[in-house]
């Protein structure tokens, strides 16, 4: 049998390399919390996290202690609205996007 890379380091790879799947991930995880889907719209976003700004830089960007985000984005996490907004807007900034409600 042939051994595969983990699926976490594909996608890390990718999103290093391609920006229109960081800014597709980073709308699903949005997309997917809109929907209600807290747990999972919170696991893409720390992957993203993860995967391109890092949770020390984004902790800079916005001004909360890093292991606060890490936890805030854990499994389980409850961010509030203010905190999620500021990383939403940290994020897209940092990603030179701007993400719509419709």
């Amino acid at each position: 049998m042939a051994v595969t890379r983990s699926f976490k380091t594909m996608v890390e790879d990718r999103l290093a390399r391609d920006p229109g799947f960081r800014e597709a991930l980073l709308r699903e995880s949005v997309e997917t919390m809109l929907a209600g889907d807290m747990q999972t719209g919170k696991a893409v976003l720390r992957d993203y996290i993860k995967a391109t700004i890092g949770f020390t830089a984004l902790s800079e960007g916005i001004g909360t202690p890093p292991k606060s985000l890490i936890r805030m984005f854990g499994p389980k996490g409850n961010p509030n609205a203010d905190n999620l907004f500021k990383v939403l807007g940290h994020l897209q900034k940092h990603a030179g996007i701007q993400l719509h409600i419709a």
